[in-house]
Formats: structure tokens, C-alpha cells, sequence
């Protein structure tokens, strides 16, 4: 077919194009070049795609036709043969283009022009092709037909490769969190994370499968905060005119449904708490909980170790696995401490049997920070968080915690100071929580106001909430229960030598995005001659730029128009800042 080229801007605003880069612009103008010849760069039939990268190097045989897609994130152009690399959802292919091969004709503008001179790497496109061996031995693919199925406006930040050393690697954590898409693209080893991710919930639902245990969905739109100590998010509900809150836990609503006869219930549960941010929190994260009728925390100490070598085990392939410095062994059983053992054995001092003011001024001759808000909970808590914590690297069970610290946990049977809890720490790190759950709802009721007492002296943890609905459903009677709730993102941090939680999530919360602002060379350079000495005198500047009278006046009042910088007159002069 003949083409013929036209250069043009016509299908986007002048203005617009001020913001873009010079790639960008550039394939624009492809963009527009396409349109010109008849080449729909985002065509809407289906591509008839009948293999991928993986099952061709698998199941390789020379000479069979294959019909495939993916990105173009290779070019190597040589005269009339080029190769080329494919990355679809299962790896990379090798593309070989020969000129002939795909313009059977005299028209060669299909390779000549459109392949070498309209694609770009990024570009989605569909191949039609042959498979056959190189001299070297790799595995290809020739080139019959390719179609281009979506073009790419911008550019993905590609690393470049020279001598075996790697520039540019696209690795800067906040513009991959952000750009999750282009990481993906471009480090395809991060995909393997989320592979994981995936396994290690197909295997927990597995396992609880198997044991006879139902899976449910509860509200996450709550009336009532409940069933953790945490600061919700607040939201209104316009047409029932109420306040809602955002879930921090799905307890209350799982018990609901074992009073309602069901032995064992368990939920993935999007969860939502309003609070810090670091390396380990994010305000959206994901808690499996399971309530298991007739059992204890004796029992679900039992039964998460069992759980967490299975799940180890499926995601790894191995019970054991690395994680910083440290190698994890998630094969049971794991060692059992209760909390006054671990708290005397590292600080050397007995919480049990002692009164709120002993246990604060004990905290405050430890060096701890504490104040008059914390009650006996809260205090014993920032003892062993503080001091005691961090020395569990291997899976621990810590047991029998307070009951000031543990308002939804059965009293334990041979200590009415205590509860029937455990938490599971790993790497200094709390992985779970259980309890024998609480089932008086006299004695549930006296908890609950207990921590309205808290809220209101301040302690911004405690619930100021009593589920009155919940206390009903107690009143119909609830079997004796084990529950217990699981952090899947921190879970999976340990699973995959993680250590940031916002490597385990695709799309984690940031802070908002600062716009950047497109400059011209020109502006560039006086921008970072400011950088260095704002604010600087107006003449000053305009000397060290070395631009023209014409070139300075309009590079100037670009960088005020956009407001990167701004001239104030003082006593002494003009002077020329960054905003």
C-alpha cells in the first residue's frame, strides 16, 4: 500500500503540548501520522491470541504458526531484518521482522514505514508468525503479520542494559508505588509478589475448606465501630441521615453468625483504621478473622501453626523462609510465653497482682512514655512493646494477656486478672491475635462500658461504642469459641522477604502527588541556577544564564506564569526566588 506522511498537531491543543515532553510530543505526532494512513492505533476487534511466551518455550516446536501479543519493549532495527522483544503476562519472546516476509509486495511501507518509523516501545501489538531456532539457540518467532493494538503516548521508563551493567532501573520506591502499572511493566519481578499473594489466600481457603469451615462476607459499612481498639474513618449516610463508619474489624459481625448456628465462619475482610502510615501500616489492609464453635485458644494455638506451615509450605514450596537477616521456620509447634513471663524476663518486673499506679511508675523508671490517659491495659501494652517485643524472631505464641488489655476475651480459667489470648510474634511483629472469645454478655457488657470509661479520659484506642445489637445476640446464647484474625499483608511480607508493606500492596496509599510543571531547556537552566542560590538578584541571574534580552524576558515570564518562581521587590533590589 502506498502511505503518505503528514506532519501535524491538529489533534491536540497547543497549550496542552507545552506539558509534554519531547517523546511525548513526538508520539503524538505518530499517533496522528497513523490516523492519516488508515491505521486505527486502538482498534476494537478481538485479537485472536492462541499462545503465550511461556508455552511457546515450553512446548517448543520449529515451524508451528502462532498467533500472540504483548508489548513491543525491544527494537533492534538492521536494514530490512530487525528483531524485536515481546513481554506478554508470562515472560518475553524474541520477534524476528523481515521485510519481505511481512510486505510480500513491491509495498514495503508497512515494514518501512509503520514498523521502523511509527512504533515505539510500549506499543501493544499482535503477531502472526512461524517458530524457529536462531544460530544461536534462541527461540523465536518470524513475523508474518503484526497489527498494532494500542499505542503508548509515554514513554515507560526502561532500563538500559551496557556491559552487564544496568542504568536508569526503574527503582525509586515512591514513583513505583505510584506508577504501580509502569513497575510492572518494566520490573516483572515484582509481579512474582502478588503471585504469591494470590497463592497464599488460595491455600488459607483451602485450608479451611478442608476443615469444614464456611467463608462469609459482613458489612464494611459499620453503624458502630467495634470489634478492635482503633480510630475508624467517618463517613454520613445521607439517606438514613446516620453517621457510618469504615470497618476495623469484622469480629462482632463473624460471632453474630456463629449465635446463628453456623460452627465455623471465616472472611478476608478489607479493613480500614485512621491511623499512622510507615513501613509497616497502611490505613486499607486486608485481616482474615475465623470463629470456630467448641473450641479454645488452646485448641487455635493448635490449629494456626498447622495453618501458617501449610500456607508457608504452598507459597514457597518450603516451611522456611528469609526474611532480612533471618531465616523463619513456620514448621509447628511454636514456643508458648505468657505475657508476665516475657515481661519479668526482659524488664524484671511482675505486672501480675500489681495496681495501675505501680505498673505506671514501673514504665516511667524503664524510660517508657507514658501519661495519665493510659490505663492498666495500655501501660502493660507499652512494656512489653517496648521492651520485650522485639527479641521474638521465631514464631511465638505470647499468652494470658491482662484483661484491662483484652475487652472481647474470656477470662482465663485459673486467673480472673487474665484472658484466654494469644498473639502470634514473628520478626518483633504481631502476625495474629485469638481469644478464647467472650460469651457472658453480662460480664461482655461491664467490658464494654469499662473502655467508655477509657475513651472518655482519653485514650484514643479504646472504644467509646457499646454494640448494643451485639449484647442481644449474646443474650440468645453463643457455644464456647476460638477466634482468631491474621494480617495477609504482613503475613506475606514475611513470606516474601518484604519489609516494607507498600511492596505487598499494588496500589498503597500516598501522599498526594506533587504536579510537576514541563520547563524548556532555557527555563531549565535558570531554575537550577536558582536552586542553588535563592533567592538571587534579578540582573544577577539574567548575567548567569547567559541568555539573550528576547530569550530571557520570555523564559522568565514562563517560570512566574507557571508558578515555579517569583520576583519580589525589596530596599535592596529585585530579587528572583523559587515558590
Amino acid at each position: 500500500m502506498q502511505i503518505t506522511i503528514f506532519a501535524t498537531y491538529n489533534h491536540f491543543r497547543k497549550d496542552n503540548r507545552m506539558q509534554l515532553s519531547e517523546q511525548e510530543v513526538v508520539r503524538r505526532e505518530k499517533l496522528a501520522r497513523l490516523r492519516e494512513i488508515g491505521i486505527n492505533p486502538y482498534p476494537a476487534d478481538l485479537f485472536p491470541v492462541d499462545a503465550n511466551s511461556k508455552e511457546i518455550k515450553n512446548n517448543f516446536e520449529e515451524g508451528k504458526q502462532v498467533v500472540i501479543a504483548g508489548r513491543l519493549m525491544v527494537i533492534n532495527i538492521q536494514g530490512k531484518a530487525s528483531f524485536g522483544q515481546l513481554q506478554d503476562g508470562e515472560g518475553r519472546i524474541q520477534l524476528y521482522f523481515n521485510r519481505d516476509e511481512i510486505c510480500l509486495g513491491e509495498d514495503k511501507s508497512l515494514y518501512n514505514t509503520v514498523f521502523k518509523k511509527l512504533l515505539d516501545l510500549g506499543d501493544f501489538i499482535g503477531i502472526t508468525g512461524t517458530l524457529f531456532t536462531t544460530k544461536v539457540g534462541e527461540k523465536t518467532v518470524m513475523v508474518k503479520e503484526f497489527t498494532l493494538l494500542s499505542k503508548s503516548l509515554k514513554p515507560l521508563p526502561i532500563p538500559k542494559v551496557k556491559d552487564g551493567i544496568t542504568y536508569d532501573a526503574f527503582t525509586d520506591p515512591e514513583l513505583r508505588y505510584r506508577q504501580r502499572y509502569a513497575d510492572l511493566v518494566v520490573n516483572p519481578h515484582v509481579k512474582e509478589v502478588f503471585v504469591k499473594r494470590t497463592k497464599l489466600f488460595n491455600a488459607m481457603r483451602t485450608f479451611f475448606n478442608d476443615a469444614g469451615y464456611f467463608e462469609v462476607e459482613t458489612p464494611i459499612l459499620q453503624p458502630i465501630p467495634g470489634g478492635a481498639a482503633a480510630r475508624p474513618f467517618k463517613t454520613h449516610h445521607n439517606s438514613l441521615d446516620i453517621p457510618m463508619y469504615m470497618r476495623i474489624a469484622c469480629e462482632l459481625y463473624l460471632k453474630k453468625l456463629i449465635v446463628g448456628g453456623f460452627d465455623g465462619v471465616y472472611e478476608f475482610a478489607k479493613t480500614f483504621r485512621n491511623e499512622g502510615m510507615d513501613r509497616t501500616h497502611n490505613p486499607e489492609f486486608t485481616m482474615m478473622e475465623i470463629y470456630v464453635a467448641y473450641k479454645d485458644y488452646n485448641w487455635m494455638m493448635d490449629f494456626t501453626e498447622k495453618l501458617l506451615e501449610f500456607c508457608a509450605t504452598e507459597v514457597n514450596g518450603s516451611s522456611k523462609t528469609t526474611f532480612g537477616e533471618y531465616e523463619i521456620n513456620f514448621k509447628a509447634p511454636y514456643a508458648r510465653v505468657t505475657m508476665a513471663a516475657s515481661i519479668e524476663h526482659y524488664t524484671g518486673f511482675d505486672i501480675l497482682g500489681k495496681s495501675e499506679g505501680e505498673i505506671r511508675e514501673a514504665a516511667k523508671g524503664m524510660g517508657i512514655g507514658v501519661d495519665e490517659t493510659m490505663g492498666k491495659g495500655k501501660l502493660i501494652d507499652e512494656i512489653f512493646g517496648e521492651k520485650c517485643e522485639a527479641n521474638y524472631i521465631q514464631p511465638t505464641f505470647i499468652t494470658d494477656y491482662p484483661k484491662e488489655m483484652s475487652p472481647l476475651t474470656k477470662e482465663h480459667r485459673s486467673n480472673p486478672d487474665l484472658t484466654e489470648r494469644f498473639e502470634l510474634i514473628i520478626c518483633g511483629k504481631e502476625l495474629a491475635n485469638a481469644y478464647s472469645e467472650l460469651n457472658d454478655p453480662i460480664d461482655q457488657r461491664e467490658r464494654f462500658e469499662d473502655q467508655v470509661k477509657l475513651a472518655g479520659r482519653g485514650d484514643d484506642e479504646a472504644t467509646e461504642f457499646i454494640d448494643q445489637d451485639f449484647l442481644r445476640a449474646l443474650e440468645y446464647g453463643m457455644p464456647p469459641t476460638s477466634g482468631m484474625g491474621i494480617g495477609m499483608d504482613r503475613l506475606i511480607m514475611f513470606l516474601t522477604n518484604n519489609a516494607s508493606i507498600q511492596e505487598v500492596l499494588f496500589f498503597p496509599q500516598m501522599k498526594p502527588e506533587v504536579k510537576q510543571v514541563a520547563m524548556s531547556d532555557d527555563e531549565k537552566v535558570i531554575f537550577n541556577i536558582l536552586k542553588a542560590n535563592s533567592p538571587i538578584e534579578l540582573n544577577e541571574l539574567k548575567i548567569r544564564s547567559g541568555l539573550s534580552n528576547k530569550k530571557w524576558d520570555k523564559t522568565i515570564k514562563g517560570l512566574t506564569k507557571s508558578g515555579i518562581t517569583k520576583v519580589n521587590k525589596t530596599e535592596e533590589g529585585l530579587f528572583v526566588e523559587v515558590v
